[in-house]
């Protein structure tokens, strides 16, 4: 995939010349200082973008309603995400039917938030997995009860 880079002082100054870059590149990633980089491409390659990944999903989640979907899905698990190794088996079954469950949200959406959220609960969970001094620090049970937990945004 093709992406040009350039600063977003460029694309203010230069406007002809910048757009113009499009036509060799599928997407102009504009930096800008102090703020999150920008990424400019024309409607046409959006939309296709997002059939694409719409048509991804849609077959992603039919294959996972066969046994033998999900059993290729889980074979595949850890050369998508090498970090799922560190997960227990149960964990992994259980983050296969969350990403079904978000990748066929997001088409209905039409955002992938949720699936990157996702995506980076369970590499986090797999880090605390991988690593046992820390596994175990999370898990200890201190013998302490701190009492209820209040509802969020109630003063205690």
């Amino acid at each position: 995939m093709s992406v040009m880079e350039t600063n977003l002082s460029d694309l203010l100054n230069k406007p002809k010349m910048t757009l113009a870059a499009l036509r060799g590149a599928r997407r102009i990633r504009l930096r800008r200082r102090g703020d999150e980089d920008l990424v400019l491409t024309t409607a046409a390659r959006a939309d296709q973008d997002s059939a694409v990944l719409g048509a991804t999903s849609r077959m992603f989640v039919e294959m996972m309603r066969t046994a033998q979907g999900r059993t290729l899905v889980l074979d595949v698990l850890p050369a998508t995400f090498p970090w799922v190794r560190y997960l227990p088996a149960h964990d992994v079954r259980e983050f296969s039917v969350e990403l079904v469950g978000a990748l066929g949200a997001a088409v209905d959406l039409d955002s992938t938030a949720a699936v990157a959220q996702l995506l980076a609960e369970w590499k986090h969970t797999a880090e605390v997995h991988a690593d046992p001094e820390l596994y175990a620090a999370l898990t200890a049970d201190s013998g302490e009860d701190y009492g209820p937990v209040p509802e969020p945004g109630v003063a205690a």
